[in-house]
């Protein structure tokens, strides 16, 4: 084999940390990017959802038909992505949170499916604040919501105080 000489510079070290930071960093960057651009295009999807399903009505016509339908017909066109439940998800995303303005990017897809299945909007604001606000990961928000943590401060504290101290 032929041996190439290495670099044993305290200079050369430092320059393959910094190549390795500015990788793992645009790394982050990326993923955060993908990511925030997945949960638009869900909520969108969910929006398209229910103004087709409502039709500029308050209730919607087509009931259960809509999202086999449509989860059968997407997924041939656009593959996998589409199922029932995920087509679901993204139209109890819209109807949990119908200003886009309000959904944070800093939590994932996967924060959200964790968030819209809490039908107490009070509670649901609680965790969604406290995932920001706390960097929670989303094992982190499920344990929360699993251990009670909404139910274990509102004993305590008024409902509206729970919510203040979530912004700080």
């Amino acid at each position: 084999m032929d041996k190439k000489p290495q670099i044993q510079d305290s200079r050369y070290d430092a320059l393959v940390k910094q190549i390795s930071e500015l990788v793992a960093l645009s790394k982050q960057k990326a993923m955060h990017a993908v990511n925030s651009a997945l949960v638009e295009m869900n909520w969108n999807i969910g929006k398209y959802i229910v103004e087709f399903e409502q039709n500029g009505n308050a209730r919607a016509e087509y009931g259960a038909k809509l999202i086999p339908q449509l989860s059968r017909d997407l997924t041939l066109l656009l593959g996998n992505g589409y199922s029932k439940s995920n087509l679901a998800n993204m139209r109890l995303l819209y109807l949990r949170f119908p200003i886009f303005q309000t959904v944070s990017g800093k939590l994932s897809w996967s924060h959200f499916i964790e968030l819209i299945g809490i039908d107490s909007e009070v509670e649901r604001n609680f965790y969604y604040i406290e995932s920001i606000n706390q960097n929670w990961s989303v094992r982190e928000l499920r344990n929360q919501c699993d251990r009670g943590l909404f139910y274990q401060l509102a004993t305590s504290k008024e409902a509206g105080d729970i919510l203040s101290l979530s912004y700080r």
